[in-house]
This record gives C-alpha cells, structure tokens and sequence, in this order.
C-alpha cells in the first residue's frame, strides 16, 4: 500500500508522497495515481524527500509522468500538509526551481492561507510563429519554469480565432519549446486586477497555477504597467501577487486545502 495526502490550491489538486514510498517510480506512480477515471486523479504528484540534515525537497510530477521544475501551488499543498501534521507555520522547500519558502498566515485546518517566495520573475517579450497561426504577440516568463504569456480582450480568453484551450496546447507542445512551456491567456481588469486561464505543460487546462500566476502577474506589471500588487483571478479564485521591482522577489498568497489521506494499492 502506497499512502498519500491530496490537496488542493484554487481547484489545482495535487497527491503528496513521501520519496521513501514511491521508491524513485516517479513517472510511473504519477500516470497510475493521477488517472482520473482509474485511480484517485490529480493534476500532478509531489514527491517529498526528507534529507538526512533536515532540509526537505520537492519533485513534482505531472499527471503525463513528465517531471516540471516546480508548481507554485503544488508547494503551498505541501506547507499546508506540513502545518496540519507537523505544525511547522515556516517552511523551506528545494525544488528544480530554486529554493522556495512558505509561510502560514491563517490557519482553519483543513484551509491553510499561505505566502510564498516565488523568486525574481524574468520577462522577455516575444512573437512566436505558429503554423496556421501566424504571428502570436506574448512573452516568455520564467517563474523557475518556463510560460509563455499573452494578452486577450475576449470575453472568453479566445485569440487567433481560437480558443484559449486550442492554442494553448498549439503553444505548449510547439517545437520552439523543446521542453514544452506553460501557456496563459490574460486579461487587464484594472490597474490592480487581472483574469486569465491556463494551458498546462504536461496536464493540460488547470483551474489554478502558482507560477501561472505570477508569470501573468509579471507580465502584465512589466510590459502594459499596471499595478505591483494584484489580485489574479483564476477559473479556481483568486491569488494575490506582490512584486516590488523588478529585480525583487514576488510574493504569492492564496490558499491550500487538505482534502483527504489514504492508501493507494502497492504499484
């Protein structure tokens, strides 16, 4: 038997494993337990590993078995999962991604509401060509994993005569990303608000992202001047953004839910 914590951030829901129990399968475990239809179902799987000097790292795997840098919301399930087992209330994690640390500010177990340290955003602008496409205006963001950002004023986050679910995975899976990129689609509300959706590498349509979050916050604080604290909204809710300058680290608060423990049958 496998045991496992599920969790959730903004509807974006991920299974936590101990390194020890998923024995280094972690492509496999991720295919099997994600399965929607098969098995529990998750958008991804974070694997903990509890070094011998204490310090904690995170591997995450997506629902596909492909491994990502890190995921902003995976992290914050896993400090929740922390603060309701452990107590801890401040946590480091290293990830692929460059260390990240959370903090708990609200506690109403199974809810947790937490900040993180998501590290210097890096925003470049860029027009990519897409067969069928043509010319798509964005930017590439790197939040510790890669994004690819554009602006929409469509009601339905629809662009090039698609829609957002379409060209996001045109986009994500295009050659000019070898190893795949995360896609957003963005709308400016006001100088302190934005929408967006998210095309997910190796998952597909999420009804939340951490780094989506902060990529299309970065994004839109850099390239259209809009406001250095925001409030980003998801199909899953709201998340809150916070980037001072640009050589400064973000700040991201939104919530993780503990949803269940169990067991899995053995692999």
């Amino acid at each position: 038997m496998i045991p496992f914590v599920k969790a959730h951030a903004c509807g974006n829901d991920f299974l936590i494993l101990e390194e020890e129990v998923a024995k280094r399968q972690h492509a496999m475990v991720a295919r099997r337990l994600c399965s929607r239809n098969t098995s529990i179902g998750a958008d991804g799987i974070e694997f903990l590993e509890r070094k011998p000097n204490g310090e904690l790292f995170l591997r995450l795997f997506n629902a596909d078995g492909s491994e990502a840098e890190l995921s902003g919301n995976g992290t914050r399930c896993v400090a929740a999962w922390l603060a309701s087992s452990e107590g801890r209330d401040r946590v480091i994690f290293g990830t692929h991604g460059g260390p990240r640390i959370c903090r708990v500010i609200d506690n109403a177990d199974p809810v947790y509401l937490i900040e993180s340290e998501m590290g210097v955003p890096r925003v470049m602008p860029r027009t990519i060509e897409l067969p069928g496409v043509g010319s798509v205006v964005g930017a590439m963001v790197n939040v510790g994993n890669p994004h690819f950002v554009l602006f929409t004023e469509s009601e339905d986050f629809g662009a090039h005569g698609l829609t957002w679910q379409a060209l996001g995975a045109q986009i994500s899976t295009s050659p000019l990303f070898p190893h795949g990129t995360n896609v957003e689609f963005v709308k400016i509300l006001s100088n302190d608000e934005i929408a967006f959706r998210i095309y997910e590498r190796g998952c597909g349509p999420t009804t939340s992202s951490g780094t989506g979050t902060c990529a299309s916050s970065a994004a839109a604080m850099a390239l259209r001047g809009i406001g250095r604290e925001l409030t980003a909204v998801a199909e899953g809710g709201p998340q809150k953004t916070v980037w001072p300058s640009n050589e400064a680290a973000m700040r991201l608060t939104g919530p993780a839910e503990i949803i269940c423990r169990g067991e899995a049958l053995g692999l």
